[in-house]
């Protein structure tokens, strides 16, 4: 008797999930698109770092990197900005869905001409947050951290879009949403794009 294929679906048919996978994954190597769909964590940094150093190496053209996702960790939304910096290869930028937190600030690592979104796309800004325990020591040490990272996060802000820095202080000490348009007026984003075609214009 034969034994099932180890990537036969219960019913005995052949699974296709991961030569779709693959054939996917393919696709969007060749048209440079990168794209980051859910929490920022460490795993989808290193995922991301690791394609974009790819792409970079095989061409200096441009590389889209597509963009929905609430935030998560800071230092992995700090390290995804940064090797968008580190890359000869222009990025762009597409926010779609909706960008926040921790994905606003790596969204801010390119110009903004070449940060766009598709015209249903919401933005959140705000403060770290906090949450820490232990002994009080320990408490203090992470409440620095956490007002030294709202600097940061400010000036990475302030001077991605212009605004004056006390001003997005104050904007981000409670959760601020905008809608596209709104962010185009606060700076966060260049332009609405309906369509691809609308990207390179």
């Amino acid at each position: 008797m034969e034994t099932p294929h180890e990537h036969d679906e219960p019913n005995g048919q052949p699974s296709t999930a991961e030569p779709r996978n693959a054939f996917l994954e393919e696709k969007a190597f060749k048209s440079r698109t990168v794209m980051l769909f859910g929490e920022v964590s460490d795993r989808s940094a290193a995922d991301i770092a690791r394609r974009l150093i790819a792409l970079d190496a095989e061409s200096d053209k441009p590389i889209d990197m597509i963009v929905s996702s609430p935030g998560g960790h800071l230092e992995s939304g700090d390290a995804i900005h940064d090797m968008i910096k580190f890359i000869a290869s222009p990025v762009w930028m597409i926010g779609t869905g909706w960008v926040g937190s921790a994905a606003t600030h790596l969204y801010l690592a390119v110009p903004r001409e070449r940060r766009v979104c598709t015209p249903n796309t919401r933005f959140l800004i705000h403060q770290p947050s906090g949450g820490a325990g232990g002994p009080a020591s320990d408490i203090a040490i992470h409440a620095k951290e956490i007002i030294k990272a709202r600097e940061r996060i400010a000036q990475t802000i302030a001077r991605e879009t212009g605004k004056p820095y006390d001003s997005v202080l104050q904007d981000i000490e409670r959760d601020r949403w905008l809608s596209a348009e709104e962010a185009i007026d606060y700076g966060l984003v260049g332009r609405i794009v309906q369509n691809k075609a609308d990207l390179r214009k």
